[in-house]
C-alpha cells in the first residue's frame, strides 16, 4: 500500500467515528450508557426515541466500536465500549464549552433561569462527605441507582419526591446528583427543594465523573477502571 492509499484509508476510518459522533440523539445515549448498560427499550424510553430509531442509532455506534453489546437470557443490553469512550465525550464536551459561546450562553441562561442554582465540586462534595452537615441524594431513575451510587448516597428521584419528603432533614445542606453536567434532573429536584425550604446545591458534574475520578460508590460501578492517568475530568 502506498503512502496516499495508507493515508486516506486511516482518516477515512477516523471520519466514520466522528460521523457517528456527529448527531445529537448518538450523543446523548452516550452520555446514557455512561450510567451502565441498558436495553433498547431502556435507551427508548429516557431518550424519547422510538425503539426503532433507538437501534438504528446504536447500530451506528455499534459498528463505529463506540458501543458493544452483551446478550442477557432474551435480552440485548448496550454499554460503552470502553474508558476511551468515555473520555472522549468527556473531551468532547469541554471543546465545546470552550469554543462554543453559544452552547455556554444556552447552559447559563437555563441556570439563571432557575435562580443562579449554587453548585458544588466534586473535591468539594469529598471532603465534606466525611461530616454530618450533608446528605447527597441521587436523582436518576432508581434503577441505575440500584446499579451503583455515589458512597453513603439516598436515592431520591423527581417521581418519588413527594412521598420522600419527609425522609429529607431540613436542618442539612442537600447536594443533588445526576446523570451528568448536561443532565437537568438534579436541577428540578433542587427547585422543588428550595421551594419546601430546604438549603440545596447540584453537584457541578455528574456520577459518571465521579467514577472516573476514583471516589468512593456503592454498587458495581460500570467505569471503576475509566479513571485517566492523570485524573483530569477539570470543568464540563
Amino acid at each position: 500500500m502506498d503512502i496516499e492509499k495508507f493515508k486516506s484509508s486511516v482518516y477515512r476510518e477516523m471520519a466514520d467515528i466522528t460521523k457517528a459522533l456527529g448527531n445529537p440523539n448518538r450523543l446523548e445515549i452516550i452520555d446514557l450508557l455512561a450510567q451502565g448498560p441498558a436495553s433498547v427499550e431502556y435507551i427508548s424510553e429516557n431518550t424519547k426515541l422510538s425503539t426503532a430509531n433507538a437501534s438504528q442509532h446504536l447500530q451506528v455506534l455499534k459498528n463505529s466500536k463506540l458501543v458493544k453489546t452483551d446478550r442477557q437470557g432474551k435480552y440485548i443490553y448496550y454499554s460503552l465500549a470502553g474508558n476511551q469512550v468515555f473520555q472522549v465525550w468527556c473531551a468532547l464536551r469541554r471543546l465545546g464549552f470552550s469554543q462554543n459561546a453559544e452552547l455556554s450562553r444556552l447552559v447559563n441562561d437555563y441556570r439563571e433561569n432557575r435562580e443562579s442554582l449554587e453548585t458544588i465540586s466534586s473535591e468539594e462534595l469529598m471532603s465534606k462527605m466525611g461530616g454530618d452537615e450533608i446528605v447527597v441524594v441521587d436523582v436518576r431513575p432508581r434503577h441505575e441507582y440500584e446499579v451503583s451510587h455515589i458512597k453513603n448516597a439516598r436515592s431520591l428521584p423527581k417521581s418519588d419526591l413527594q412521598k420522600e419528603l419527609d425522609k429529607i432533614p431540613k436542618d442539612k445542606k442537600i447536594v443533588a446528583y445526576c446523570r451528568g453536567p448536561l443532565c437537568v434532573m438534579a436541577d428540578d429536584v433542587i427547585m422543588l427543594l428550595k421551594q419546601k425550604g430546604y438549603d440545596a446545591a447540584r453537584l457541578e458534574k455528574g456520577f459518571p465523573d465521579w467514577v472516573a475520578l476514583g471516589l468512593p460508590v456503592e454498587g458495581n460501578p460500570p467505569m471503576e477502571a475509566m479513571a485517566p492517568p492523570s485524573g483530569t475530568f477539570e470543568t464540563i
